[in-house]
């Protein structure tokens, strides 16, 4: 399928179980025997949301690939717990793995953006033979999410207290924005990225493949993912031009870059 439409149109989820009972959505574009593109959203987002209507499975697929995609737990079609402990970053990426593992793609490329880029820090080290080659986009150097005033949002969930922090209602807005979000699993992913299981990135153990990192001059977080990228051995930093955290994914530029450097692999 060719043409603006090619923009919005889903293919119909796929459901996986994980291993803590949790159902997966997934979604496939292109031909099997492609080499394989595993993209994964970032917060508040979905496959559609952060891939489909900014133009990247389009440009993925007519560049040669196949899509592989997952609506992360708390997001899209997927089932969307309450509980915090739902969402360890060891178990979004074990997510990640499952969803290899059930298509039975031996190898990979990884494309993340935010929370998707920081699950993919652990992805690219967990499954270095099979993820050759990776993109992170908007990967924060700390903790996911520990700009979000979650005190305000269990506010705001409980009685309405209005929110007056201008980070959180930016993810507000984000969240208001994408159908079917679930703002008490959204907190309950903020509270999760909190937990004792989650460690700022190590650049000590920075993934030793090739792995391009990217963030718009106007994000918050754009020096500490250019440390990023300068820790790892094979790292390359792309800067993407006049774009903050929420709408750096739609930018040409990081759609272009990304597409050349995984053709380079």
């Amino acid at each position: 399928m060719t043409g603006p439409q090619f923009l919005t149109q889903m293919p119909e989820p796929k459901f996986l179980m994980v291993g803590d009972g949790y159902r997966i959505a997934t979604y496939s574009w292109g031909e099997d025997a492609a080499p394989t593109v595993a993209l994964v959203h970032g917060f508040a987002s979905s496959t559609k949301d952060n891939w489909v209507a900014t133009g990247w499975v389009r440009d993925l697929t007519a560049a040669g690939f196949r899509v592989l995609a997952l609506d992360q737990r708390g997001h899209g079609a997927s089932d969307k717990p309450h509980e915090a402990s739902a969402f360890d970053i060891r178990q979004l990426a074990l997510d990640v793995e499952s969803v290899l593992d059930t298509y039975l793609v031996d190898e990979a490329f990884y494309v993340g953006y935010s929370l998707g880029a920081r699950v993919g820090w652990e992805v690219v080290q967990d499954l270095s033979p099979r993820v050759p080659r990776a993109v992170l986009g908007g990967v924060p150097d700390g903790i996911p999410l520990a700009r979000l005033d979650v005190a305000q949002v269990r506010r705001l969930i409980a009685d309405g207290t209005p929110v007056t922090d201008r980070v959180t209602l930016n993810y507000l807005a984000l969240a208001e924005r994408v159908p079917g979000n679930d703002l008490r699993s959204l907190l309950a992913i903020a509270e999760g990225m909190r937990s004792s299981h989650t460690v700022d990135p190590d650049p000590v153990h920075a993934p030793q493949q090739p792995v391009m990192f990217a963030t718009g001059s106007l994000d918050a977080v754009i020096e500490g993912s250019r440390a990023l990228a300068a820790a790892c051995p094979q790292g390359r930093f792309v800067e993407i031009p006049d774009r903050h955290h929420f709408n750096a994914p739609g930018s040409r530029v990081f759609r272009s870059a990304a597409i050349a450097f995984l053709r380079e692999g």
